[in-house]
Order: C-alpha cells, then structure tokens, then sequence
C-alpha cells in the first residue's frame, strides 16, 4: 500500500529546504550585492522603473537574472519528467544533488568577482526549488520566499477566530513555523557570512546533504516501487 504522502513531500524535508532559502536570501543580501535572489518581483518592478526611466542598459541587465529565473523552471519541468524513464531516483533527489554541487562551486568564487555571477546561480537553483517542493504533508509551501506563508497566516487566525476551528488555528501555527525557519536560516546565514564571507555559503550544504541522505534511502529502498508516483500539487 502507498503511503500517503511521499518522502520528498514530508515537512521535515520542506522545513529544512525553507531553512536554505532563508540562508540564500541572507549570502546574497550580506555579501553578494545587497540583493534577493530567492523570488523576482522586485526584478520586475526595476525593470518596469528601468523602463520607465529609459535606463536601457538597466533594463537589459535586469532580464539576465528573470531569463535564469524563468529556465530554471523550464529545466527543473522538462528533467522531472525526462527522469522517470531510468528508474533510478527522484527528480527532487537529483535536484538536492545539484544544489549542492552549484553551492560547492559559489564558495570558491572569489569576494572581487562580480556578484552577479553568484545571483544568477541562486536564481537558477531557487526557481528549481521553488517549482519541485510545493507542498508539505499535503500543504501548500514555498521553500525560498515568505510572501504566502505570512498571507496565510492572516488567513488561518481570521477562521480560526471566527469560527472557533482548532484545525485552522494548528495551520496557522504550521505556517508560523516555517516562517520561523525560514528567517532563521537568513539569521544563521548573516553571522555566518560577516566571518566567512563568499565561502559562508559553504555551510547550506549541510542541511542539503541531510535531505539528500534522506531522499536517496527513499528512492533506492522504502519507496523504490513508487518513483513514478507524481508529488502532490505538480
């Protein structure tokens, strides 16, 4: 019988990836520009201004992280399904691979090199993230940015208020959790970084391998039958 959720859509796993998004939110702000690299919003409403403004050269640049942002996506679809056919492991699995890997490379970057160099590789790896691991124990989450975590705790206090519901209230308190998490990774990031700098980034390996330990005796043992089985909410 098939569990009910798979591994690489259990909290743990999700609460430990929103960890690393904090953590890259942090590198990036700290050291590597004074940016965000985790979403694009922000990226748009500069283009949007750049534009506005008529700073061409502005505008160009700003489509350099979007496009990574948006291949990200593109690559992180199009592998997920190519994967399957070899019935080895997960996209999710092969996914933590690569972080780690791409993070292995950022810290030999050198503190002189240009940051953009290091965004783009976060912009890259968080989209992918972003679009792999959508939901916790069956709860929909993003893994490297805040914005529906916080709306949807406002949502969950106003049900649980009004209507006296200990199950919206135990969400609200889930996504609290995560939150807390999240900025403790930004946290954990920002000192890490103000005594290592560029190699500060080193230390999101950690919790990747963790995952990934925990995601490869998945794939090659308890849920070696089920690597076909879609997550939930892709």
């Amino acid at each position: 019988m098939s569990k009910k959720f798979l591994e690489c859509e259990r909290w743990y796993i999700l609460a430990c990836l929103t960890f690393v998004g904090g953590f890259f939110g942090g590198y990036t702000y700290s050291v590597r520009g004074g940016v965000f690299c985790n979403a694009q919003t922000a990226n748009f409403v500069l283009l949007a201004m750049a534009l506005g403004s008529g700073n061409w050269a502005d505008a160009k640049y700003l489509c350099i992280p979007i496009t990574a942002y948006f291949l990200g996506a593109v690559v992180s679809e199009a592998v997920a399904d190519g994967i399957k056919r070899f019935h080895l492991i997960r996209w999710d699995t092969l996914l933590i691979m690569i972080e780690i890997l791409v993070i292995f490379i950022l810290g030999f970057i050198p503190d002189s090199a240009p940051y953009q160099i290091s965004q783009v590789a976060i912009n890259f790896i968080a989209s992918m993230q972003y679009n792999t691991f959508r939901q916790a124990d069956g709860v929909p989450m993003a893994t490297t940015f805040c914005t529906n975590h916080l709306r949807q705790v406002g949502v969950f206090f106003t049900k649980g208020i009004r209507h006296r519901n200990l199950s919206d209230m135990k969400r609200m308190f889930f996504y609290i959790a995560m939150l807390a998490v999240f900025v403790a990774g930004g946290i954990t990031s920002t000192m890490i970084c103000h005594v290592f700098t560029g190699k500060g980034i080193w230390f999101a390996i950690l919790p990747l391998v963790i995952i990934l330990i925990d995601l490869l005796h998945a794939d090659l043992k308890t849920e070696k039958n089920e690597l076909n089985r879609i997550p939930r909410g892709h």
